[in-house]
């Protein structure tokens, strides 16, 4: 014990230091939290997406068993233009789907424009908060 009958170390710089190596931990701990989730959800997606495509193919294969059952079905009654009917259809269904698919990407939603325009605002505001510091 010191003079004043307090322990060394126990100042107020041994307390800021303890602190600080407690909060230190504290955000390792958490980091590596978030990495192990993020690892987690990125499986989950990767499931999921996983998932999706074989759903896809099953119902590809849907598709195509219902086309085969139409043709033969309506083979004696129309002939071959069953054929052109059933591929007319599907043009016309890949075409109704392209057309969206582009107006998505006009519409500039993929582009995260919300936080671009943000950017754009704050590299402005930092633009021009620099030309006023220079000019006085």
């Amino acid at each position: 014990m010191s003079a004043s009958g307090v322990p060394p170390g126990s100042g107020l710089a041994s307390n800021v230091g303890t602190l600080i190596v407690s909060v230190l931990k504290l955000v390792g701990v958490r980091l590596s939290m978030a990495v192990m989730e993020l690892a987690d959800a990125r499986d989950a997606v990767l499931r999921v997406l996983l998932l999706g495509a074989l759903a896809v193919l099953a119902a590809a294969f849907a598709l195509l068993s219902l086309s085969a059952m139409i043709v033969a079905l309506a083979w004696d009654a129309m002939g071959w233009r069953i054929l052109l009917i059933l591929f007319l259809a599907y043009l016309l269904l890949v075409l109704g789907m392209l057309w969206k698919a582009r107006s998505i990407i006009a519409s500039g939603q993929i582009g995260l424009p919300t936080t671009l325009a943000e950017l754009q605002k704050d590299r402005a505001a930092l633009l021009d908060q620099h030309d006023t510091e220079q000019n006085l």
